[in-house]
């Protein structure tokens, strides 16, 4: 039950009944056959092949359970090039296969294959309770069994025909590799083949090596000394990673749009998933709409949001097979938990917006709502006045009543008007004085008064750079701190200074990106001194913004040229809209004297293209998972492929022996509580630098960290040996009601961080 006791809210009763099921990867749902999906006229981004209805989905052929993506090599089980190798006298021909498998019942037959490449897909049938049983299987790369966790089985009431069964996608080398499948079950239970999908990932990256080249950095101070990080790549999300959040100290949520991704679920592919961050265990999720370009926040009980989305797709991709519901006015609901059963709830009668969204911001207030800001009827390269949706509302809804008296729903915003046609994914930043927060678009930035509507505008960005969709930068509130009474500035950087006039013609995917990074105290005098230009090493296009625990920016991801989107400019890259990908990070620290601020002393250089559709965040260990990139239509093998590898960028303070250690804190700290953080034994904190700080990693998604915030407290040193005594935020405001990961620093080396509820936990 949300309660809603605010005076302002619309008299309204949500009920949501949370029954958790136990979601396994194969698990099907009712909820499909309640909400039948919905025919659509639009595709990815709005846009429709023009042989579509001609050709019909996949040219006329059926929808498939398994799927090659464009680059990939398939080898069905019937091939006459003898590729495949049979052993055992009881194989034949399945009856059942869509696509001409094969199968046994004979103890010890199996099959072998040899290929190159490092990824590579499994495929037959998956479940049911057949009459003799679904055989144990014994899998064997280049001759080392398998871990039995990976190969994908369960039980149910329905047989799934031509079902992934096991994907190894993690080996590092591209020469030839073999696998070998063996029938380890009973006798006369099933062993099934449809095909075996390969992918080459490394030669998809198109001559990207381990040291990729890159344009010469511009010469800058270096703002830390030469301290190694390190960068590790382990961990497959399973779906693309659109959408990214840190749900606990264990788990994020990754959210994708309907696509051929190869973790399935209800016997189809997958849109949604838990990564657990200490595993790289996945676990799908199974959302009923299509959450394609949608945006999340966390209520102030814990509850995720995750709104808007795209509609049915029933053009070339087949997604309409999917069984999903329009998503383009979805709500839906997440909660966290510790069983690992929680799902995606989703109402679609019932609970929806009042109008549909693609590429939403969404913002936490300081009464724990949350405001739904801006995107558009439809999806596009740029936004345009007919599908413009330029208005607020706030989950859960409410009515606010202007000068005029007249309470609306929603709310008219002229500035996404006046910020045409590159708007979409607008910034927002609540800010810690009473009712106001920070927005950007395009060139433009103001102040917002959210109860009462009024729009103050700032300066615009200098040197025409814009810097929301598709011209994305990325932006963030720096650090605040009671040293200064948490005073607001923003830093906002990259983007692009390309006409927003332009068509897709007149845009090239070689035209540079910005490598501009501007600031702005949010304070009278501060405004008056508007905006300080600073300029990255490297021009960046879709970069990610990383609040770290010792108050410096990470600058990851992104591409030097082109712009987001795919399948738009001229010259695309397969179906990018951006090249030349940004491999190295950049550390800015907001303390250092302006011309010494970017560092990437120390810094490890990637091979792994992180252009549209790519993520980072920071995690309670202290490390940054970075995950995503898909420039795609649908799951895609070539240059730049649809990214599911994980990397694990480690600071230097990973493994430090001397790093702190948080031994309890309280689950629940209200506004200006008193609280005692307990630490190990020999953390002395006596004359030592301390601080604590208190991070939202942010819903992270397009470059847009929303409602990412760091906020260092006050405290003391408890009278106890390895106690503080710690002063909870002072007004919601400086950090929204809702989740917080706290971290301890000693002399800069943060603890791992522990995730607490500011507030009461309740809406």
């Amino acid at each position: 039950m949300i309660s809603l006791p605010h005076s302002n809210l619309i008299p309204l009763t949500i009920i949501l009944v949370f029954t958790f099921l136990p979601i396994s990867e194969c698990q099907t749902s009712s909820l499909t056959q309640l909400y039948p999906r919905q025919a659509s006229t639009l595709a990815w981004g709005g846009y429709v092949p023009t042989n579509a209805k001609e050709e019909g989905l996949y040219g006329g052929k059926p929808f498939r359970p398994f799927y090659v993506p464009e680059g990939a090599h398939v080898i069905h089980a019937q091939d006459k090039s003898n590729e495949i190798k049979y052993s055992g006298e009881g194989w034949k021909n399945s009856p059942d296969s869509h696509d001409g498998g094969k199968e046994t019942t004979n103890v010890g037959d199996s099959i072998e294959f040899n290929w190159e490449g490092n990824e590579i897909e499994f495929f037959g049938f998956k479940a049911g309770k057949l009459e003799k049983g679904i055989s144990n299987i014994g899998i064997y790369i280049d001759g080392q069994p398998q871990p039995q966790k990976d190969i994908l089985r369960c039980d149910l009431d329905e047989t799934y025909h031509d079902q992934l069964i096991f994907r190894k996608s993690d080996l590092t080398s591209t020469e030839k590799h073999s696998i070998k499948i063996v029938h380890q079950g009973k006798p006369d239970e099933l062993l099934s083949f449809t095909a075996f999908v390969t992918i080459n990932s490394n030669t998809q990256q198109a001559g990207l090596s381990s040291n990729p080249s890159q344009p010469k950095m511009r010469k800058i101070k270096r703002a830390t000394p030469d301290k190694r990080w390190t960068l590790v790549q382990k961990g497959n999300t399973g779906v693309a990673a659109m959408q990214l959040s840190v749900i606990s100290d264990t788990e994020a949520i990754i959210i994708d749009k309907v696509e051929h991704n190869p973790l399935t679920v209800n016997g189809h592919p997958a849109w949604a998933a838990i990564y657990n961050l200490e595993t790289n265990d996945v676990r799908p999720l199974n959302p009923l709409s299509n959450s394609f370009c949608a945006a999340g926040s966390f209520l102030g009980n814990g509850t995720m949001v995750n709104v808007g989305g795209n509609p049915v797709v029933t053009d070339l991709t087949g997604a309409a097979d999917f069984g999903d519901t329009d998503g383009i006015q979805s709500i839906r609901l997440f909660t966290p938990c510790d069983n690992g059963k929680c799902d995606i709830l989703e109402y679609p009668k019932t609970l929806h917006m009042t109008s549909a969204r693609w590429y939403p911001t969404l913002a936490r207030l300081a009464d724990g709502s949350v405001m739904i800001v801006g995107g558009s009827k439809r999806g596009g390269w740029k936004n345009n006045p007919a599908v413009n949706n330029p208005t607020i509302e706030y989950f859960p809804p409410k009515k606010l009543n202007f000068a005029d008296g007249s309470p609306r729903v929603p709310i008219h915003l002229p500035f996404l008007e006046r910020t045409l046609s590159s708007n979409l994914y607008p910034l927002v930043i609540p800010l810690p004085k009473v009712d106001t927060v920070f927005m950007a678009a395009n060139n433009d930035a103001m102040l917002y008064n959210w109860r009462t509507g009024v729009e103050t505008p700032l300066p615009p960005f200098p040197n025409g750079v814009r810097v929301t969709y598709p011209f994305s930068g990325t932006g963030i509130i720096l650090p605040m701190t009671h040293r200064n009474g948490y005073i607001p500035e923003v830093l906002i950087c990259g983007g692009s200074a390309l006409s927003d006039k332009a068509t897709e013609k007149q845009v090239k995917v070689s035209d540079p990106a910005s490598d501009q990074c501007v600031r702005m105290v949010l304070e009278p005098e501060g405004i008056a001194k508007g905006w300080e230009v600073e300029k990255m090493p490297q021009p960046r296009i879709m970069p990610d913004a990383v609040i770290m625990p010792d108050g410096k920016i990470l600058i990851i991801n992104g591409g030097m040229t082109g712009t987001a989107g795919y399948g738009n400019l001229q010259g695309i890259i397969g179906q990018s809209n951006a090249d030349k990908p940004a491999f190295t990070p950049v550390l800015y620290d907001p303390l250092a004297k302006k011309g010494s601020r970017f560092s990437s002393a120390g810094m490890p250089t990637s091979n792994i293209a992180r252009l549209y559709h790519s993520v980072a965040t920071l995690t309670a260990s202290g490390k940054v998972m970075i995950a995503g990139s898909n420039p795609n239509l649908d799951r895609s093998a070539i240059k730049y492929q649809t990214e599911y590898r994980v990397e694990w960028l480690s600071p230097p303070y990973i493994g430090n022996p001397n790093r702190p250690t948080i031994s309890s804190v309280p689950s629940i700290v209200n506004y200006k509580e008193v609280f005692r953080v307990k630490m190990k034994a020999g953390d002395n904190m006596n004359n030592q630098d301390v601080k604590v700080v208190l991070i939202d990693f942010g819903f992270i998604t397009h470059g847009v960290h929303m409602n990412s915030r760091s906020v260092e407290l006050k405290f003391e040193v408890a009278k106890a040996p390895n106690d503080l005594l710690v002063l909870g935020p002072p007004k919601p405001e400086v950090y929204p009601p809702g989740y917080a990961w706290i971290f301890i620093l000693i002399n800069d080396i943060p603890s791992e961080g522990r995730r607490i509820m500011i507030g009461s936990g309740k809406m």
